[in-house]
């Protein structure tokens, strides 16, 4: 994994797991919730997506081989998976794979759960972000591509520590428009890493095409 490899991977973390678009979601799942609740719930959520998270890096490659899957057929069914995230994020859509669908929102668990469903999975931690993880997890070999890799996602997790924590705050200060612009601009950043995901895949399993 190269520096260029390690940007994309940021970035394209950064846009589905975007701290700033999740958190009005962050907000409306904690509305009601004391000072203290809040806090748990802030601190809980990075925590439960970083275990996911370690566990999808370190048994995703080895659970597609026990299901005959290729990483290049999960790229391409991946990268549509990213590419529909994207569009809806352009779209001012939520993807309900990313976000729930009606019926679950309606349905959310208890204060102390919710920091794991809906927002580590499927909100933080959903196919998006299961898919990049496995993809680049792939370009890491060597021990100096595993800390890059490592220390990409660290960070993605620490910035939505920090975001959360001074979620009240910052919910005063980014007007609707901001988030709206934040959303658009990523949705386009995402699409276009999908559309890479899906050409490499495409070129890797049908060597004619390039």
């Amino acid at each position: 994994m190269d520096a260029f490899s390690a940007l994309k991977f940021f970035g394209a973390l950064f846009a589905i797991m975007n701290p700033i678009s999740n958190l009005p979601v962050f907000l409306s799942v904690t509305d009601g919730m004391t000072d203290a609740q809040r806090r748990g719930i802030a601190i809980k959520t990075p925590l439960y997506c970083l275990i996911v998270g370690g566990i999808v890096a370190a048994i995703g490659q080895p659970l597609l081989g026990l299901f005959g899957i290729t990483v290049d057929d999960f790229r391409v069914a991946g990268g549509l998976v990213v590419l529909l995230i994207g569009l809806g994020m352009l779209n001012g859509r939520d993807s309900s794979a990313h976000h729930g669908t009606e019926a679950e929102k309606e349905t959310l668990p208890d204060t102390t759960a919710v920091a794991f469903y809906p927002l580590t999975f499927p909100i933080l931690v959903g196919p998006g972000t299961i898919t990049t993880l496995i993809l680049y997890r792939q370009e890491a070999q060597t021990p100096a591509d595993l800390s890059l890799y490592a220390g990409v996602f660290v960070g993605i997790v620490a910035l939505l520590l920090v975001f959360f924590l001074i979620a009240g705050r910052l919910g005063t200060y980014i007007s609707n428009t901001g988030r709206v612009i934040m959303t658009r601009l990523m949705g386009m950043i995402l699409a276009a890493i999908a559309v890479d995901m899906i050409a490499t895949g495409l070129r890797n399993l049908l060597p004619g095409l390039a």
